[in-house]
């Protein structure tokens, strides 16, 4: 079975997750795993393919792991900011898709809508993955699932909270969660709630993967008897303007030992980075024996290879 899921990932794209079954998206957490500890086929894997990181955003995390995925796969990668392409900027993203599929054997695009990934991707003849945009983060809450499975075991029956702007990684987080069978509870103040349309997947994914949804203002009914508890920044890319107006929001939604008091006593806490102690989160909280982060940091590198190796390689592993 495992090597047929891995035959049907090569090729594909990688916008969304709930593109992917719950059987598929396990795969990658798996294999990451098993990256992490060690692969002895896999350091020239992608020998000679070279993927191009297009972004329109700034990067740390995203940026260094791609690169250094590819590196550690046998590959190349080359980095394009938005300044440096022609993508949005007189060319058309059906003409840029057509011509980095003959340069490239992957593309990572991380920008502002969801649209323009989607539409690069229909015009593209090679792989492309969602770096971020602003309505969802999948690599992000691959990474994510990678942290919670390696410490938990599984996925299947834990619920996770998560608490904050209902953002692209609540989205993520809703969907990736019910399709391997977490329950999912997303609290955030009525203005800011996820979107409908993928709250709608969120509910389709769990169907699928056996999960629960729910959606919800009140943060202390989210984190209540959660084995995962996760926030973001109150203002992500492209909000910062509001951050004063979301700061007279969203001290209720702040993650800190009276909130966690109702958690699991053995909750994990994940934050995707960079973080604002003391807004969204206490100190004590992320730097203290809950907090996986710099775990979760890293879990993106090993993701990424995961999806690399997939994607580009597929049932060659």
């Amino acid at each position: 079975m495992t090597k047929s899921i891995r035959a049907g990932l090569r090729g594909r794209d990688m916008l969304c997750l709930a593109d992917f079954r719950p059987a598929e998206i396990m795969e990658m957490i798996v294999l990451a795993a098993g990256l992490k500890e060690g692969h002895p086929k896999v350091d020239s894997l992608l020998a000679g393919k070279t993927i191009g990181l297009v972004f329109h955003k700034a990067s740390t995390r995203t940026r260094i792991s791609f690169e250094v995925a590819m590196l550690q796969l046998g590959g190349h990668s080359l980095f394009m900011s938005g300044g440096e392409t022609q993508l949005g900027r007189g060319e058309s993203i059906a003409d840029t898709g057509r011509v980095l599929s003959r340069y490239l054997d992957g593309i990572v695009v991380r920008t502002f809508a969801q649209a323009d990934v989607e539409e690069l991707a229909r015009w593209a003849d090679v792989p492309v993955i969602n770096g971020l945009t602003d309505l969802t983060h999948p690599c992000q809450v691959l990474a994510d699932l990678l942290t919670v499975y390696e410490r938990k075991g599984r996925l299947a029956g834990l619920k996770l909270a998560y608490v904050g702007d209902g953002n692209n990684m609540a989205h993520s987080l809703l969907i990736g969660g019910a399709k391997v069978g977490m329950r999912v509870a997303v609290a955030t103040p009525d203005a800011y709630r996820p979107d409908p349309a993928v709250v709608e997947k969120a509910f389709q994914a769990a169907r699928e993967g056996g999960g629960a949804v729910e959606v919800l203002e009140d943060p202390a009914a989210a984190v209540r008897d959660a084995d995962v508890v996760v926030t973001d920044v109150w203002a992500s890319m492209g909000c910062e303007e509001e951050q004063d107006l979301r700061a007279g929001v969203f001290p209720p939604y702040q993650i800190n030992r009276r909130l966690t008091a109702g958690a699991r006593p053995d909750f994990l806490f994940l934050h995707c980075l960079p973080v604002h102690r003391g807004e969204e989160v206490t100190a004590d909280i992320i730097d203290g024996p809950h907090s996986v982060v710099w775990d979760e940091a890293e879990n993106r590198l090993h993701a990424q290879k995961a999806l690399l190796a997939l994607l580009l390689a597929g049932g060659e592993l």
